[in-house]
């Protein structure tokens, strides 16, 4: 539901550029998802501290060059189905609640210009209501550590270890997975060298982590790994991501994936327009199979400002590779890794994998605090081969017989008040109509989706 306050934070949401928005002395230049990434440094000065009742808490002086920084997110989420999965799932008739605190100390020692050192922990308290048939690890994993790490520094070179949420891009294929209630995180070790203004490499050795459902039982994936190199430049982030799965599920088989994953983006502001688009190519191998999948994504924006409102037009369209022919020594099937949570609306019961999709939006502040958006989307097969997978990648319908590609069309209004800095109540109705392939498969009734939260952070 928090799309506005996603784009405020991360600048990377996909629907396009920010407004110009009116900040104060104690603001920082951007709220993040994963909390890390706020410089609060400004805030040395005590007069700027004194300008919000936060102040106090976001830089808490600690003598010469070292300083600490505290906040919390608490979220509250409501989400009711009726045909979840088209009538297809466990219980497709759902309404549950999803409730988590994230607090945060974020300490750091010595100066940015000398050999410093920074200390960082965000436990999570998340627990669900009424999810049936049960609720699993995404839904609450209780007490445990979502973020603890380590860093050092010197001039432009830092290196991290321990356990980080992970952005990249629009994370099209490494996101934080904040949409559901427990986010993803990682363990490992990243070094990042900054090469001047807007330009920053970062290298990076991870494993998921796999949330379990009870108090700290949160451990590190001992069957996936994460190797990679990202380079963001000026309107240009170019980057290589291997990816090893020793449990990968393709075609009903079970074996070992090794997957390589080239990648570009190109995006920007002109004037009233803006764009993002990426391509990604993988290749490797899994069970005797060559990888060879590919995915494109398109979008491209603009603020019509003779418009009442200055509502801002947006236009994705998104191919994604499946398998062509489950009988050759080829696979086809586009693996998206780790991507967001939501990945093309508050309701996406289909995910990056084997799909055409086309979704235009329109969104706009309405003032007062007050955004909302209209949506559509259409799906489609990109081969008739190849089954429907959902976010994570698992098949939820296998292509059987049909050879229709039309999986179906989906519409979508959400709604968002911006009540204080720190506090956003939004709410979204979701209809997910199937199509030709979906009534060719199984059960094909339209799903329909609401959705209420209220989110507090600072």
């Amino acid at each position: 539901m928090l799309k506005k306050t996603a784009c405020l934070a991360l600048s990377l949401c996909a629907s396009g550029p920010l407004a110009a928005q009116t900040t104060e002395a104690w603001q920082a230049p951007t709220l993040s998802i994963t909390r890390y990434d706020e410089d609060w440094s400004d805030l040395a000065d005590a007069e700027k501290r004194g300008h919000h009742w936060t102040g106090p808490f976001k830089y808490i002086p600690l003598g010469d060059d070292n300083w600490l920084s505290t906040g919390v997110e608490v979220r509250l989420r409501n989400e009711n189905y009726r045909n979840n999965l088209w009538g297809g799932a466990d219980a497709p008739d759902d309404s549950y609640l999803w409730a988590r605190a994230m607090p945060y100390a974020d300490l750091h020692v010595g100066a940015p210009d000398a050999l410093h050192a920074r200390a960082f922990v965000q436990p999570i308290i998340s627990y669900a209501v009424g999810v049936a048939p049960a609720a699993g690890p995404i839904d609450q994993s209780r007490v445990d550590m979502l973020q603890s790490f380590a860093e050092v520094g010197v001039g432009p070179v830092t290196l991290r270890g321990g356990r980080q949420m992970l952005s990249l891009g629009t994370e099209r294929l490494v996101g934080t997975r904040y949409g559901p209630n427990t986010p993803l995180a990682f363990d490992g070790v990243r070094g990042s060298l900054l090469l001047g203004k807007g330009r920053k490499l970062d290298l990076f050795l991870l494993n998921p982590v796999q949330p379990g459902p009870a108090s700290f039982d949160d451990r590190t994936s001992d069957t996936r790994k994460l190797w990679g190199a990202y380079a963001t430049l000026p309107e240009l982030d170019l980057y290589y991501l291997r990816y090893r799965n020793r449990a990968a599920r393709f075609g009903g088989l079970t074996g070992r994936e090794e997957r390589h994953s080239i990648g570009a983006r190109s995006h920007g502001v002109r004037g009233d327009w803006h764009w993002n688009v990426e391509g990604v190519y993988q290749f490797g191998h899994y069970e005797g199979q060559r990888i060879a999948a590919w995915t494109i994504g398109t979008e491209v924006g603009r603020t019509l400002r003779r418009l009442p409102l200055s509502p801002d037009a947006t236009l994705r369209f998104n191919i994604v590779s499946g398998d062509r022919n489950s009988e050759d020594d080829r696979l086809g099937t586009f693996n998206a890794l780790f991507p967001k949570g939501k990945y093309f609306g508050e309701l996406s019961p289909v995910g990056p994998t084997n799909i055409v999709s086309l979704n235009p939006r329109l969104s706009a502040p309405l003032g007062n605090g007050f955004s909302a958006s209209l949506a559509a989307m259409a799906y489609w097969r990109y081969a008739r081969n190849d089954g429907v997978y959902d976010i994570p990648g698992n098949l939820i319908r296998a292509a059987g017989d049909s050879r229709s590609r039309f999986i179906g069309k989906e519409a979508e209004a959400t709604l968002a008040w911006q009540a204080t800095p720190e506090l956003e109540l939004s709410t979204s109705l979701s209809l997910f109509a199937p199509g030709a392939f979906i009534r060719d498969t199984g059960p094909a009734r339209t799903i329909a989706m609401t959705g209420f939260e209220a989110n507090f952070r600072f």
